[in-house]
């Protein structure tokens, strides 16, 4: 009797363990066979909270500060630590210094400009070689190992800023242009694509172009030199968001709101409040806030390890005051009368 019972014993020990060995290897397989979706994965460094740096051009820029803040929201979003810092001016020397110092702090990955060829690629690389990925943002670095670009197609910003200058001036115009720098690529892009839409205007010609080093004072500064050395001057083209508000506060100093024509970039709401009363005629709307939004999107697929378009263009288009009020959007700031 008692050898029955021991046989039952021993049988039923086996049947559980040999149970529980299948249930282990079914859970393994379920899991290796069906992973998480996409919208499930998460990277097991985010519960502990990736690091990103965002370096922008100038601190306290307007745009710069609105990138800022989808920069911010996306990081909220997925939980991750997002820094904010940069030169207080624009200054490229300052600009690298910072980038370096991101990438000595071995942060998880880094968003800036690719201001100049000849000076960034070269720390942007070095910054890849220490594994740290970079995206750039606004201003690419093509040529260099950054891991992707999200902003505007800054040619073809520059291309329809032309075009639209050249319908609203009916292809008669003395233009001067005023840049936010001769040597960020992004600016010398916007000048080569309006240069390329009024070139075979026969009756367009550009007599000035100069710098502001993006700041209203001296947008203004060079504006009302422009003005007395070029007094046939009837229109200005502002590639940078700050040189159109300078160009204007001038235009209207001269009294020459009604003959002189202003195109300019940007959405910021003293160009919104330009715009309503008529001072600008037009400008080139980017969308800040979503290159901020999308840049650390992006950031974080790429350190989890998932394939990224290496170039995601932002819109661009050129809006008048008919256009007012702008769709309600994250992005723009806009002020209504």
């Amino acid at each position: 009797m008692r050898d029955w019972w021991k046989r039952l014993f021993y049988g039923g020990g086996i049947a559980a363990l040999l149970a529980s060995a299948s249930f282990t290897a079914y859970c393994a397989w379920n899991v290796y066979a069906y992973p998480k979706s996409e919208k499930e994965r998460v990277p097991e460094k985010t519960k502990e909270a990736y690091h990103f740096v965002l370096v922008p051009e100038e601190l306290d820029n307007d745009y710069w500060r609105l990138v800022e803040k989808g920069a911010k929201a996306a990081a909220k979003e997925l939980g991750v630590d997002l820094e904010y810092i940069g030169p207080r001016q624009a200054n490229i020397d300052e600009h690298l210094r910072i980038l370096k110092k991101a990438a000595a702090a071995k942060v998880d990955g880094i968003i800036t400009q690719g201001l100049t060829e000849e000076e960034f690629v070269p720390v942007i690389n070095e910054i890849a070689d220490k594994n740290i990925p970079v995206v750039t943002i606004d201003t690419d670095a093509p040529t260099s190992r950054r891991a992707a670009y999200v902003g505007t197609d800054n040619y073809y910003a520059g291309f329809i800023a032309g075009r639209a200058l050249a319908e609203d001036m009916h292809g008669e115009a003395t233009v001067a242009i005023i840049t936010g720098s001769l040597t960020a690529a992004h600016q010398q892009l916007r000048v080569r694509g309006f240069q390329d839409a009024v070139k075979q205007e026969k009756g367009i010609r550009i007599v000035a172009i100069e710098e502001s080093h993006i700041t209203r004072v001296q947008a203004a500064e060079k504006a009302y030199t422009i003005l007395k050395k070029h007094p046939d001057v009837n229109a200005f083209y502002g590639t940078s968001a700050l040189d159109a508000i300078g160009i204007a506060k001038v235009v209207e100093q001269f009294h020459r709101e009604r003959e002189t024509y202003i195109i300019g970039f940007d959405t910021l709401p003293e160009t919104i409040e330009y715009l309503q009363k008529g001072t600008i005629e037009a400008t080139v709307v980017q969308e800040p806030y979503e290159m901020g939004y999308r840049a650390v999107k992006l950031m974080a697929e790429i350190v989890a390890g998932h394939d990224v378009l290496a170039v995601t263009n932002t819109e661009t288009k050129v809006i008048r005051k008919e256009d007012l009020p702008l769709r309600p959007a994250r992005n723009y700031e806009v002020k209504t009368p």
